[in-house]
């Protein structure tokens, strides 16, 4: 079958929908360039898709989702394919809880969207001691060349919160009013002040329309979330003429020395080539690097854009925690809202760590305890997998017992980029394969962050819930396609065009050459805008 996309010489070709390529999009769409987007999952405007609730609670019994689930992970626009971690042997498979199809993994991120400190442009600075990292001096963008476009993007996506006061007065985000905190919240929000912290109103993409659950992890029913599908995808399609190929994947791109000639796609049982003027990869910072290795060619021998070698290394990730905390107030405890964050342990006596916050509702007891018996027979310890079967019931009732009347709050602390914590291609799956591993120092870093968060909240007696070492809760995934000054140490220059490719650009988390300790979803959106101007005035 001949599809007519495959006639079209398009302005630009955006692969991906999440926060980085659908927020370009929009902008270029909007600029009046012919967009076309290819996403790989399904579009999740229609009545097939699963709101509104974990995909795991239509299974019965409780299991951890599987190949033959294929079809309900689509409807839930969750990622179905397995990634082998090849961290320690024998390699084991999982499936990374992001997302695939419109609005990527935005369509089920819990809405916090915070700007990077000023202090994460310069992360060498940050971290002397750790010489063996790949840290840059500088990021090639400062965050005063960033911060037009922060504004711009809290105000596309309407976001609702308070200012975080240890930015100083100067900070001014484009935030409208939250709501009024439930009265736990302002319990532990008056707690913190108490101890010397500094608490906020954690700024939200929420509409925050009646009954709002905050919808963290699934696909929200009512049009509350602002994720990049609905602020940005449906109106460039809907407003501003740009087209959609749901359920596309992108194989690779063809290239001359220059520049990218063909994207390369398997969409409808059939292999077809697009054309475009402009060609953008926002498949997320696992598989882009992907496309790009599997783009080898006479003039690319190592893989599309890889002079450098660096395509897939310096994975990061965010250390992420939860800690469940039990208020003394009552009334009006609803652990799905997402309310407060503190950054005090940011930058703490020459300590870099990261952010505290509200992390909204976990999914349902009985899938948790599911969900843990399968790490533990992941892990290296097989056999506690077993042993916990046999205690299963009594932990599903206590985990139930024990959520319905607590808050959760999740500790984010920031990954240093290293070399070898890369994604590569192979691996029996026949996609990319995954190897990272914790250094000492890394580890040393989690346990500091553990003990600060726990002393501060003793009288509250926090649960913590280890999850910062496990490679199956792969949080924020950035760094595999760096941006930099020199081609030589980056993949990207500084407006996130390849080097020595005239029209490929990458803009999802994947640029990142160092983490931060705080959500990264605003600083790609914000990005996008940036290059999407870049492109404008380019093009």
């Amino acid at each position: 079958m001949r599809y007519a996309v495959a006639d079209q010489d398009w302005d630009v070709i955006v692969v991906g929908t999440g926060m980085g390529g659908a927020t370009l999009g929009y902008a270029l769409a909007q600029a009046g360039k012919r967009v076309l987007f290819c996403e790989r999952g399904r579009a999740q405007w229609g009545d097939t898709a699963l709101r509104g609730c974990y995909p795991e609670t239509c299974l019965d019994p409780p299991v951890v989702p599987g190949a033959q689930h294929r079809s309900l992970l689509v409807d839930a626009g969750r990622d179905w394919r397995e990634l082998e971690d090849w961290s320690r042997s024998p390699p084991r498979t999982h499936r990374p809880f992001i997302g695939a199809g419109t609005g990527g993994s935005s369509a089920l991120y819990g809405m916090a969207l915070e700007r990077f400190f000023p202090e994460d442009f310069t992360p060498r600075a940050n971290h002397p001691a750790a010489r063996d990292a790949s840290l840059p001096e500088t990021w090639p963008m400062s965050y005063q060349d960033l911060e037009p476009f922060y504004v711009e993007a809290e105000a596309l996506y309407r976001v609702r919160g308070e200012p975080d006061s240890l930015r100083g007065p100067e900070f001014r985000p484009a935030y409208t009013k939250p709501p009024t905190m439930t009265v736990p919240a302002r319990e532990l929000f008056d707690y913190l002040q108490a101890q010397g912290c500094h608490p906020y109103h954690i700024p939200l993409a929420c509409e925050f329309k009646a009954n709002c659950e905050c919808c963290q992890g699934y696909l929200c029913p009512r049009e509350c979330k602002n994720d990049s599908s609905r602020v940005c995808l449906r109106p460039a399609l809907e407003q501003y003429g740009a087209s959609l190929l749901e359920e596309c994947e992108v194989v690779r791109l063809e290239a001359t020395a220059e520049r990218v000639t063909g994207v390369v796609c398997s969409y409808g049982g059939e292999t077809i080539t697009l054309r475009g003027s402009v060609v953008v990869l926002a498949a997320g910072a696992l598989y882009t690097p992907g496309i790009l290795l599997r783009s080898q060619s006479e003039s690319w021998p190592d893989g599309l854009a890889n002079h450098s070698g660096l395509v897939g290394q310096n994975l990061m990730r965010h250390f992420v925690d939860l800690y469940v905390v039990r208020p003394k107030a009552r009334d009006g405890l609803d652990g799905r809202l997402k309310e407060l964050a503190w950054n005090d342990f940011y930058l703490s006596g020459g300590d870099k760590l990261g952010s505290v916050q509200s992390f909204g509702a976990l999914p349902p007891a009985a899938h948790l305890a599911e969900a843990l018996e399968h790490d533990l027979r992941q892990g290296p310890f097989p056999l506690a997998g077993a042993l916990f079967r046999l205690v299963k019931p009594v932990a599903r009732a206590y985990l139930s017992a024990l959520l319905s009347r607590c808050l959760i709050l999740a500790s984010v602390a920031e990954d240093l980029p290293y070399a070898e914590n890369r994604v590569s291609l192979g691996g029996s799956t026949g996609g990319v394969k995954l190897c990272y591993r914790l250094r000492p120092r890394e580890r040393e870093r989690i346990e500091r962050m553990r003990s600060k968060i726990q002393r501060l909240l003793r009288p509250y007696r926090p649960v913590l819930i280890r999850q910062a070492e496990n490679n199956q809760r792969l949080a924020h995934a950035c760094g595999t396609c760096r941006f930099g000054r020199d081609p030589a140490d980056s993949v990207l220059d500084p407006y996130n065009k390849a080097h020595d490719v005239a029209n490929l650009y990458v803009v999802d988390g994947s640029f990142f050459p160092s983490s931060g300790g705080i959500n990264p979803a605003l600083t790609i959106a914000a990005n996008a805008l940036r290059v999407a101007r870049r492109i404008v005035s380019e093009t």
